[in-house]
C-alpha cells in the first residue's frame, strides 16, 4: 500500500469494518420482510443456498481483486487487466452506478429509523395495535418534509464519518458500535419468542413449503444475497484495498458471511414471533420491522427506552453499510480526478441527495411516477438488486475466472504462500469460473421473464 493511502489499521479492525458493511438495514429491514413477502422457511432457504454458493465465492474475489490492485473499483481493473482488455473497468462504473441508486433509496429508509428513535422516546408509536402502528409509519413517509429532512439528516452524518477517512473514520466507527447490535438483537430475541403465539412465527420462519419457489423468488434470493453482503457494487472490492497484506482472505469472508447470518436469523427470530402474536400481516413489506418492533416494545417494562436504543442500533447498522457503499464514488472522484477527500463526499452527498428526491417522495409527491409500474424507490430497488448487482457479480466471475486465472487467484487468497489452503482456492475458482457466472445468469434471465 502506498504511504500516503489510508487503510485498516487491524485485523479486528479489518472483521468488524467489513462486517459494518454486510450487516446493516438489509438484516434488520430488508430480509425480514421479503422473508415475509416470498413464502418465509422456503425463500430461508433458497436464500442460504445462495449465500453459499453464490454470493460467498464472490465476495472473496472481489475482496482479492481490491487488495491486489490497492485502488479503486475502476482502476482496479484498469491495473489487473491486460492491456487490450480495459473494457472490465465497466464492471467499476457499474458498481459506482449501482452505489448511487441504492444509496437514493436506502438513506431514506435509515432516515426513518432515526425518526423513530425520537418516536421511541415520545411514546406516539407505544401501541400494540397494528392499525396505530401503520398509520404512524404512513404519516411519517407520506410527510414530504420529514422524509427528505431524515435522509439528509443521514447523509450529512454519513459524509462527516468518511470525511474523517478510513482507519480515523469507517474504522474506529465500526469498532466502537457494531458488538452492541449483535448484543441488543440477542435480548429482543428472547422477548419476542416469550411472547403468547410466538411460535407461529418460528414455524414460518424454519417449516419451509417448497411449493413456494418460484423463479421470481430464487432472483430475489440472489439479488438480497448480494445486496445484503455488500457484492457487485464495487464495496467489498474497495474494502478490499484497504486490506491489511497478511489478512487470510477467505477466513475473513466466511467469518463475515456466518455473522451476517447470523444477524439475519436473529432479526427474524426477533420479528416473526412478534409479527404472528400481534395479528401482523407477514407480507406488509417494507414497513413491516417499523410496525412489529414497537408492537414487541410495548409490551415490556420500559419499553420506550428500549424501543429507542433498539432503533439507535438498527441506525449504527444502517451507517455501516452506508459508509461502505458512500466510499465506493468517494474513493473513485479522489484517486482518479484528483480531488480532496471532503470534496469527493460533498459531491457524491449531493448526487445521492438529488436521486434521494424522487425515491423518498415516492410516497406522496412522486408517487403517480412510475416506470415499468414502478415508483423511484422500488425501480431503484428493483434496477440494482435484481439486475446490476447480479450482473456485476456475473462479470466479476468472469473476470477472475477466464482473465485473471488460478495463479494469480492462488497468490493472493493463500497470502503469497503463507497459508496451506489451496483445496478450498481451486473450490473457489472452479465456482467463480464455471457455477456461480451460470447459476447466476439462468437465475436472473428467468426471474426477469426473459424465457
Amino acid at each position: 500500500m502506498s504511504q500516503n493511502r489510508d487503510g485498516f489499521t487491524s485485523t479486528f479492525g479489518v472483521l468488524v469494518a467489513t462486517l459494518g458493511s454486510a450487516v446493516g438495514l438489509g438484516n434488520i429491514w430488508k430480509f425480514p420482510y421479503l422473508t415475509g413477502t416470498n413464502g418465509g422457511a422456503s425463500f430461508l432457504v433458497v436464500y442460504l443456498l445462495a449465500t453459499l454458493l453464490v454470493a460467498l465465492p464472490v465476495m472473496m474475489t472481489e475482496i482479492m481483486l481490491g487488495r491486489a490492485s490497492r485502488a479503486n473499483a475502476v482502476t482496479a481493473f484498469e491495473k489487473l487487466a491486460p492491456k487490450n482488455q480495459k473494457f472490465w473497468t465497466v464492471i467499476g462504473y457499474m458498481g459506482l452506478v449501482s452505489a448511487i441508486l441504492i444509496l437514493a433509496f436506502y438513506t431514506g429508509v435509515a432516515g426513518w429509523v432515526f425518526a423513530y428513535i425520537f418516536k421511541s422516546l415520545s411514546g406516539s408509536i407505544h401501541s400494540t395495535d397494528p392499525a396505530t402502528a401503520k398509520a404512524a409509519f404512513d404519516a411519517m413517509v407520506s410527510n414530504p418534509m420529514q422524509a427528505l429532512f431524515w435522509q439528509w439528516v443521514v447523509l450529512g452524518g454519513a459524509g462527516v464519518i468518511i470525511m474523517l477517512g478510513v482507519s480515523k473514520g469507517i474504522e474506529a466507527v465500526a469498532k466502537k458500535l457494531m458488538p452492541l447490535l449483535f448484543l441488543l438483537l440477542v435480548l429482543l430475541c428472547i422477548r419476542s419468542l416469550t411472547l403468547p403465539g410466538a411460535m407461529a412465527g418460528v414455524e414460518f420462519l424454519f417449516a419451509p413449503d417448497f411449493s413456494k419457489i418460484t423463479a421470481p423468488v430464487v432472483l430475489t434470493a440472489v439479488g438480497l444475497a448480494f445486496f445484503k453482503l455488500s457484492i457487485g457494487m464495487g464495496t467489498m472490492l474497495t474494502y478490499g484495498s484497504y486490506f491489511r497484506q497478511e489478512q487470510n482472505i477467505p477466513a475473513t469472508a466466511t467469518r463475515v458471511m456466518l455473522a451476517d447470518l447470523s444477524v439475519s436469523m436473529l432479526a427474524g427470530l426477533a420479528i416473526f414471533p412478534a409479527v404472528f402474536a400481534f395479528g401482523f400481516e407477514p407480507s406488509a413489506g417494507p414497513s413491516l420491522v417499523f410496525m412489529t418492533i414497537p408492537a414487541v416494545f410495548a409490551s415490556m417494562p420500559l419499553g420506550n427506552v428500549f424501543m429507542a436504543i433498539f432503533f439507535v442500533l438498527a441506525a449504527i447498522a444502517a451507517t455501516g453499510a452506508i459508509l461502505s457503499i458512500l466510499e465506493v464514488p468517494v474513493a473513485m472522484m479522489s484517486e482518479r480526478f484528483g480531488f480532496s477527500r471532503k470534496l469527493a463526499t460533498l459531491i457524491s452527498v449531493g448526487i445521492i441527495g438529488l436521486f434521494g428526491v424522487p425515491a423518498m417522495l415516492s410516497s406522496s409527491l412522486t408517487a403517480d411516477w412510475k416506470l415499468f409500474g414502478l415508483n423511484a424507490f422500488d425501480l431503484f430497488d428493483f434496477i440494482s438488486s435484481n439486475i446490476l448487482l447480479p450482473l456485476g457479480g456475473i462479470l466479476i466471475c468472469l473476470f477472475v475466472g477466464w482473465v485473471y486465472g488460478l495463479p494469480q487467484l492462488k497468490k493472493q487468497l493463500s497470502n503469497e504462500g503463507q497459508l496451506n489452503n489451496g483445496l478450498l482456492i481451486n473450490a473457489v475458482f472452479v465456482l467463480v469460473r464455471y457455477v456461480t457466472p451460470i447459476i447466476i445468469t439462468v437465475i436472473m434471465l428467468r426471474g426477469l421473464g426473459l424465457f
